[in-house]
């Protein structure tokens, strides 16, 4: 097989920040570092200038210092998490279940991850040797990339697609793909993939969700810091209304569009999956002393509320992670 992806790879500056950690056969896996956390990239050669790359980060932010120089295609899935980049486009977010395609003409700028984690899949198409390796491996498949780039991404703009349950199904076999054939199986999938995409009409799909300016979602990251920093108090949200300078209504909207849950929900899960790790790293301490440290003055409320999240009481939950340590 050619060599000529992972050229393009070694001759590539995804910055300073990313290097490769491991290489054997067709993968290479590639490592982002930050002062906010870590993220691997998982990359598969499928087809000479084809390739899947499995996305795993647990980071705040970090600064993407790629541009493409290359005629390049990509086609990004989110699994779980939330990302948030900022480009010379804009702004724009991806959550669960979103499907981007663009050229990464804009990709350099600030990537932030409001939940701190992001896992999904990149399938990149460096289009010359992609359109060639097609034709010779799949040549029923009539699906021209140039075409599709330019019915997506028109002078190189991104698209976004939300919440497509046949593209979802097809991207859940790809996360769950059996390791014996992997290969050929992500073969068979990208193949797939491609017919599906050459059926969407952009046109139908132009839903968008509200994006809001900079300044307010620097106001919720703010919020959300205060939350995180002080899990012994409990905050209302006029409270911090009134602190931030931001309506009710208008917070409640704001951290949900950028934390992707309703703002007690998320302040009450946040704090249950504190307590899990508690109930596991401090077992000296009991199930009241850890409702205390959490605000809840009242034990039973506490065991009520882990229970709604955790799906087990505190209790139980310690006895069973200590039993399968």
């Amino acid at each position: 097989m050619n060599t000529d992806l992972f050229e393009v790879f070694d001759k590539t500056d995804f910055g300073s920040n990313v290097h490769e950690v491991a290489a054997e056969g067709e993968c290479r896996v590639l490592r982002l570092d930050d002062a906010s956390g870590e993220g691997f990239m998982t990359v598969y050669r499928v087809f000479d200038g084809i390739y899947l790359m499995y996305n795993d980060f647990h980071l705040k932010s970090c600064i993407s210092k790629y541009q493409n120089a290359e005629t390049l295609l990509c086609i990004d899935h989110c699994r779980e998490g939330r990302i948030e980049h900022e480009n010379t486009l804009g702004r724009y977010y991806m959550e669960a279940g979103d499907l981007r395609i663009d050229r990464r003409v804009h990709h350099e700028g600030k990537v932030d991850l409001p939940l701190s984690h992001y896992h999904g899949i990149t399938i990149g198409f460096l289009q010359d040797a992609a359109e060639q390796s097609l034709k010779a491996e799949l040549p029923l498949l009539s699906v021209d990339l140039e075409t599709l780039a330019r019915t997506f991404c028109p002078d190189n703009k991104e698209f976004l697609l939300r919440t497509n349950e046949p593209l979802n199904l097809l991207f859940s076999q790809l996360y769950h793909a059996p390791k014996q054939i992997r290969l050929p199986y992500y073969k068979v999938k990208i193949a797939e993939l491609l017919l599906m995409l050459s059926t969407i009409d952009p046109a139908l799909h132009t839903e968008q969700r509200q994006y809001f300016p900079a300044n307010q979602t620097d106001k919720i990251k703010e919020i959300h810091a205060i939350i995180t920093g002080s899990l012994d108090k409990s905050f209302t949200v006029e409270a911090l209304s009134a602190q931030s300078g931001i309506p009710p209504a208008s917070l409640r909207k704001l951290f949900k569009a950028v934390y992707g849950a309703p703002i007690y929900q998320y302040i009450k899960s946040y704090k249950m999956k504190a307590a899990a790790a508690m109930l596991i790293s401090e077992r000296n301490l009991t199930v009241g002393e850890i409702a205390l440290r959490l605000g809840y003055d009242n034990a039973s409320k506490f065991s009520a509320a882990f229970r709604d999240i955790m799906g087990v009481t505190p209790q139980n939950y310690r006895t069973r992670q200590g039993e399968s340590s």
